[in-house]
């Protein structure tokens, strides 16, 4: 499964931003879509996930109050929309998806997520 992320770009900081991230040639195999990012010099890191059904949505203590995942039904895509964005939210981020169930507990592992896209970055200025 190829994954596909768009809506990335710069931003002012406080201004707001929606990452989409969709399968090509496929759709989310039933599990969990999870968003990471990175930032130049630091560790991949966790910043949202949600379940298959949108019943469950988790995020960082970064993200919580200012981001919101959810799936888009008609587009077959797990979105990511940043709102109040800051000059630290720059980063690349990646949409995962996992291949099988991931427990509450882990779903902020790396590991768990067997199909990553590409990236998108997101430049937030002060």
């Amino acid at each position: 499964v190829q994954l596909l992320e768009s809506g990335g770009g710069s931003v002012q900081s406080g201004g707001s931003l929606t990452l989409s991230c969709a399968p090509s040639g496929s759709t989310f195999s039933g599990y969990a879509v999870g968003w990471f990012r990175q930032a130049p010099g630091e560790a991949r890191e966790f910043v949202a996930a949600i379940t298959w059904s949108g019943s469950s949505t988790y995020y960082s203590d970064s993200a919580k109050g200012r981001f919101h995942i959810f799936r888009d039904n008609a587009k077959n895509s797990a979105d990511l929309e940043m709102n109040s964005l800051k000059p630290e939210d720059t980063a690349v981020y990646y949409c995962a998806a996992a291949d099988r169930w991931v427990p509450s507990v882990n779903i902020a592992v790396m590991s768990r997520y067997k199909y990553w896209g590409q990236g998108t970055q997101v430049t937030v200025s002060s």
